[in-house]
């Protein structure tokens, strides 16, 4: 995001980048991000959750093979995370999404593996129960 450009210019140039209708982007962005006129003001003047609505909104806004999420899915009011959480899982349906995260409710909603990092090394679990299980493990040492 450039901080002086505003929330529709940020869209509409990230839309051009991918070679998408910049319109149907900005559409889509406007609707769901919740942004109201804000969306018209510079990104400089949005608070950290306005700035992740804008950009969560333009990531969901166009079709990728490939999804790195962080915690920026749980932004935002009961409205917004639900919004969030069906347009997350419709591209589920035909991406790979890699979700980063220290919420064990969110991971268990959108995850059936997990990797968990320790020392600088990752190491892969086939149930994300058991990297949960393992995430709490590292911690209750002081890891």
């Amino acid at each position: 995001m450039h901080s002086r450009l505003t929330g529709a210019q940020n869209t509409r140039f990230i839309a051009d980048i991918y070679g998408k209708d910049r319109e149907e982007v900005l559409e889509f962005v406007r609707d769901f991000s919740e942004l109201g006129s804000y969306l018209d003001m510079p990104v400089r003047t949005y608070s950290a959750g306005m700035r992740a609505r804008l950009s969560f909104g333009i990531c969901m806004a166009i079709d990728f093979e490939y999804y790195l999420i962080d915690e920026s899915i749980a932004v935002g009011d009961t409205n917004f995370k639900k919004k969030s959480k069906r347009v997350f899982e419709e591209r589920r349906e035909n991406a790979t999404l890699l979700l980063v995260s220290h919420s064990p409710a969110l991971l268990r909603a959108f995850c059936h593996v997990g990797g968990v990092i320790k020392d600088g090394r990752i190491t892969f679990y086939d149930d994300i129960q058991d990297a949960i299980q393992a995430h709490e493990d590292n911690l209750a040492r002081g890891h």
